[in-house]
């Protein structure tokens, strides 16, 4: 499986924390989910006993507020990472489709998340996590080779 950013560190404990996230695609644009000045796109954890489907469902309308049909699957990779929510090392495993908008159902319930709709060729420059960057560039057809990574 691909992994992106750093290495994990020896002697570090990482708990499996397995996640699912959406590309929300519109046109050229897509629905990116704001948090503390990082842009991200929407999805998270998946929840013990809960399907993958089940959590993005889940996890894009507590980020975004939206609806969407799951179009396909684009694909997994893995990250290591400090999660400062649950103050805890996570080896994160992240599954990614690729989804239609179908209406907004109102505003995210994650009160410190902003849906924000952007274009798609600057969200691959902007979005925070290199491995979303990626599945992004998949998405729209773009080459890897053409996706800017920053290694961490």
């Amino acid at each position: 499986m691909r992994r992106f950013g750093p290495a994990p560190l020896a002697g570090a404990r990482y708990r499996d924390r397995p996640g699912v996230y959406a590309v929300i695609l519109s046109g050229r644009s897509v629905l990116i989910a704001e948090q503390k000045g990082d842009l991200l796109l929407p999805g998270g954890g998946i929840e013990a006993g809960e399907s993958v489907l089940a959590a993005l469902h889940r996890e894009v309308h507590e980020e975004t507020g939206w609806r969407i049909a799951p179009v396909r699957r684009l694909g997994v990779f893995r990250r290591h990472a400090w999660l400062r929510e649950e103050e805890e090392w996570c080896r994160k495993t992240a599954h990614l489709y690729l989804c239609h908008p179908v209406r907004p159902l109102g505003p995210p319930t994650e009160a410190d998340h902003t849906p924000l709709w952007m274009d798609a060729g600057l969200a691959l420059s902007r979005l925070e996590q290199d491995g979303e960057r990626v599945f992004l560039a998949r998405a729209l057809g773009v080459p890897e080779g053409m996706v800017t990574l920053r290694g961490v």
